[in-house]
């Protein structure tokens, strides 16, 4: 029998007295209760907030002319400098980028060792590359896409805070400049935010660009959709993911070009992964000098998992997102474009909708 019947059918004086006792105390199983119910309104109400948001900044109808500026770009995987790419492969590209957007190539060239070399036999074929390119599509840089990971979040990778990696890092730029490339681009990750090594190294890699008459272009990060929220992430989960963006801003004072990587962001709903990107186009936009060119990256590939969720993350839904943030922020900002990423995993539906939602 429970306690709440032994009540019920009057037990004798001692029982009675502690049943009235006991039945106004909550018990441990209601008491659990009540602490899972605060717990999932502490969790999902912030939650249910920010998708509210999202959803919102998805709505409404980008402004006219907030279409491509011939600054967009691409990233190449390493098949087109190490031999697996031919003349034939160049000229279906070339086909594939007339009448687009499509300004630069950011050809995978390395990636580059912990130390900050790299060895030439990386991109055996770039100079035929280079050539190829400037043949069949006149007018379309052809950047050095180098990168590593960084031993910010595990023991194994590259130490910006070394100062011979950060020397070794410049004389690798000068080496494969000396190649013909048209610009470096640099994808080094995963980079936290305040990274006082990385600016420094902006900074010497600048001027070599710079000497050479070529563009410094860099990965990005995203930028935090809420004050601080990288500091939140780095505590909870030793993985800051964001940039604030105030560091952002420093990032791209001293870069030529800035990708936003505005992909993998975990969001479930095509409407919610559109207005992310609205809301990270227009906080980019915000801190970008008018001389660097902005873009900001398109999902071109497909996968499934906590990260990235092909169904929401989709060429369509970016593209309105740029075009909503642009248009609310800075309609008629000229170096301003996007980034397709990446070729090798492209569908002929992905290029379809680059085309008609952003060249058209």
């Amino acid at each position: 029998m429970s306690q709440a019947q032994d009540i019920r059918t009057g037990g004798d004086g001692e029982g009675e007295g502690d049943g009235r006792k006991k039945a106004g105390e909550p018990s441990a199983r209601r008491r659990l209760r009540r602490a899972a119910l605060g717990l999932a309104l502490v969790v999902l109400v912030p939650l249910l907030s920010v998708a509210a948001a999202l959803r919102l900044n998805y709505a409404g109808d980008p402004a006219d002319g907030t279409r491509t500026r011939g600054k967009d770009a691409i990233w190449l995987g390493h098949a087109w400098v190490d031999g697996r790419r031919t003349d034939a492969d160049v000229r279906a590209l070339a086909r594939r980028l007339r009448d687009t957007g499509i300004r630069d190539l950011y050809v995978h060239a390395g990636p580059l060792e912990h130390d900050g070399t790299l060895p030439a036999s990386a991109y055996p074929k770039a100079a035929w590359l280079i050539g190829a390119v400037h043949r069949a599509a006149p007018g379309v840089r052809v950047q050095a896409w180098l990168g590593d990971k960084l031993a910010t979040e595990t023991p194994e990778g590259m130490r910006l805070s070394e100062h011979d990696t950060r020397a070794a890092v410049v004389r690798s730029t000068r080496q494969i400049l000396a190649t013909g490339f048209d610009g470096a681009h640099f994808d080094l990750e995963p980079l936290h935010s305040g990274d006082r090594h990385y600016l420094g190294l902006l900074d010497a890699l600048h001027r070599v660009t710079r000497a050479h008459g070529v563009p410094l272009s860099v990965a990005a990060h995203q930028i935090d959709p809420l004050p601080g929220l990288h500091s939140v992430a780095g505590t909870l989960a030793g993985h800051p993911k964001w940039w604030s963006q105030a560091f952002f801003g420093q990032v791209a004072r001293r870069v030529d070009q800035i990708a936003v990587m505005s992909y993998d962001t975990s969001t479930p709903l095509e409407s919610l992964y559109g207005g992310y990107v609205a809301q990270q186009t227009s906080l980019a936009l915000e801190v970008t000098p008018d001389s660097t060119d902005l873009l900001m990256g398109l999902p071109f590939y497909r996968e499934n998992n906590f990260d990235h969720w092909a169904h929401a993350e989709t060429v369509p839904a970016a593209v309105r997102g740029v075009r909503l943030g642009l248009s609310r922020t800075d309609a008629d900002r000229a170096n301003f474009g996007v980034a397709l990423y990446v070729d090798f995993a492209a569908t002929q539906a992905d290029w379809t909708a680059y085309e008609r939602d952003w060249v058209r």
